[in-house]
This record gives C-alpha cells, sequence and structure tokens, in this order.
C-alpha cells in the first residue's frame, strides 16, 4: 500500500479516530482474560479502521458530493459507536470497581454538602423541564455549529472544527477509563425515583428516557440493576467539556449560531448537577479538560498536517510558524 497517497487521502479526524481504535485494540488485547467478546471488538475496530481508509481514498480518487459528505460527516456516528465500545470496556477491565466515593467525598470536601441534594430546594416542574430539554439538546449543538460551518465558512475550519470535536471526546473518555463513576442520580438518590422527585411538565420523561437510552441504562429494573447496567461516563462531564469547547469555537468564528449556543449551554452545564447526573467535581474536570483541547487542538492538528501530511487546509486559529 502507498501509505503517503493514504495520509494525503485522510484527514487530521481520520487520524485520531484510527489512533484511537488502535488503542482500544490493543486495550481489548491486554485486558483479554477480563473482557467478554474481546476478540469480536478487535475484529469489528479493524473493520472499521479499514472502511475509513478505504472511504478517504474513494473521495479522493472520485471527488463526488455523496463521497465528500460522507467523508466529511461519518465522524459524528462513529464517535458515539467508540461510546458505546467503552461501554463493554470499561466495567471489566476495572473488575467492576467504580470510583464514585471518591467524587461524593471531594464535592463534600469543597461544597459541605451534596450539591445535587442541595439543589433540590430551588426545584420546580417548570425549572426541571427547561434544564432537561437544554441538557438534551447537546448533540444538536454540534449540528447546528457544524452546519454553519459546512455551509458558509471554508472547509478547513469546518475540517478543524470536526477534528477538535473527535479530539476533545477521546480526551474525555480517557477520562472515564481513568475513573469509571455512574453518578448521583445512582449513588445519592433512587433512580426509580426521580421523575417524583423532580417531575417535569411535558417532556422530561421522555427526554429523560433517551437520555437513559443513550447511555445503556436499563429500564423497569430495580434502581441497584439500572446502576449496575449504567454506562461509566461520568468523570470528567463530556457535556461540560464539549460545551465549553463549543463556545469557544463559536465565539472565535463569530458564528450567528453562538448566542444560541452560549445560552443553551450555560443551561446545560447547570443541568448536569441539577438533574443528577454529574458531580460538580466532574464539571471542574469537565472544564479542565476543556482548556487542554482548546489549547492542544491547533497545535496537534497543524503536526498532522505539516508532518503526517493530511489533506487538511490550515486556517487561522492555528499557531503561526515561527
Amino acid at each position: 500500500m502507498n501509505f503517503r497517497k493514504l495520509f494525503n487521502a485522510l484527514h487530521s479526524a481520520d487520524v485520531v479516530i484510527i489512533a484511537f481504535f488502535g488503542l482500544l485494540s490493543l486495550l481489548n488485547g491486554i485486558f483479554a482474560g477480563r473482557i467478554p467478546g474481546w476478540w469480536v471488538m478487535i475484529l469489528i475496530d479493524i473493520v472499521l479502521i479499514a472502511g475509513i481508509c478505504f472511504l478517504a481514498l474513494a473521495r479522493a480518487a472520485s471527488h463526488t458530493k455523496l463521497l465528500a459528505y460522507l467523508h466529511d460527516w461519518y465522524v459524528a456516528p462513529l464517535v458515539f459507536f467508540t461510546f458505546k465500545e467503552l461501554y463493554y470496556m470499561i466495567k471489566p477491565i476495572h473488575r467492576g470497581n467504580d470510583y464514585d466515593d471518591w467524587l461524593i467525598a471531594a464535592d463534600q470536601w469543597l461544597f459541605g454538602v451534596n450539591p445535587t441534594e442541595w439543589l433540590m430546594q430551588f426545584s420546580s416542574p417548570w425549572v426541571t423541564e427547561v434544564l432537561q430539554i437544554a441538557y438534551t439538546l447537546f448533540y444538536v449543538l454540534f449540528l447546528v455549529i457544524g452546519y454553519e460551518l459546512y455551509r458558509k465558512h471554508s472547509k478547513g475550519v469546518f475540517h478543524f472544527f470536526m477534528f477538535t470535536c473527535v479530539y476533545g471526546f477521546y480526551l474525555s473518555y480517557l477520562g472515564y477509563f481513568t475513573l469509571p463513576a455512574v453518578g448521583p442520580r445512582f449513588t445519592l438518590h433512587d433512580f426509580n425515583g426521580l421523575d417524583q422527585d423532580l417531575p417535569g411538565i411535558l417532556l422530561t420523561p421522555y427526554l429523560r428516557w433517551f437520555v437513559n437510552a443513550g447511555e445503556s441504562v436499563p429500564m423497569g429494573v430495580s434502581s441497584a440493576a439500572a446502576m449496575s447496567g449504567a454506562q461509566r461516563d461520568v468523570f470528567p462531564s463530556g457535556h461540560t467539556m464539549m460545551t465549553l469547547v463549543l463556545m469557544a469555537l463559536g465565539e472565535r468564528y463569530r458564528l450567528a449560531s453562538r448566542h444560541f449556543v452560549l445560552v443553551t449551554g450555560i443551561l446545560l452545564i447547570v443541568a448536569t448537577v441539577y438533574q443528577r447526573y454529574h458531580y460538580v467535581v466532574d464539571l471542574f474536570a469537565g472544564a479542565l479538560f476543556a482548556i487542554v483541547c482548546v489549547y492542544t487542538a491547533p497545535r496537534l492538528y497543524k503536526y498532522l498536517h505539516d508532518n503526517v501530511q493530511t489533506r487538511d487546509r490550515l486556517h487561522p486559529w492555528t499557531p503561526k510558524d515561527r
């Protein structure tokens, strides 16, 4: 295979995805004795890597709009697929050990209370409804910004946006591997009593079901069984981290959608604690991860462009050559 030709066809986001799938395959091999079906996940990762390479080469060879759209947007569902692969790896690797006690202790040390319990005094059905809607709009924010960049800005800016999103999500996934936890809705509260404790107006139960389904939370079972089956995706708060990254990108490029992202994002971040998805220390970690992402993404993007020679175009938000 002509690897130079392949690298010239790949976007930087492709390279990050391929590298992360390679890391997951390595971890599946190392912990094969703990992970059921580890070889199936390695096989899937290999097939996906091959598919990404084929798509990039086909796009470079044909220049058709359909292949261009597929190559530019496939990363969105694949990032979610990666999230689901973690579901089958994190708990077995840690032998079922969670670290919620550490996070609860950190919140109590910082505030002297459990923030999710303290916030109950401000709850109302209208507040719950608005914050649940904002929380569920998380993925819509990416589509709003992505669409605006794709339609109104250079493709180089869009490709940097997609690269930053993939890079940011994968950074947060490394945090999930390090400190798996399920969150206060399971540990500090009765999960099955959430609709009674924090009732909404109309959409809240359906949106909660949607979020739970995305996080592999089994429904119609006891709270203990729901906790056992839930995804370990609490530390850092990926919602907080990536919302802050989107705010930074929206402001940097002065996007028309930045005001919507800002208002929705603030509500979303508040909702992560109010709706009992996260501890406050998760938000602090998410903010720190966001700073790391925003600071390092342009440099890594430029490095891949200059050294791996990916097909990305450079744009104003990259470090200038010295």
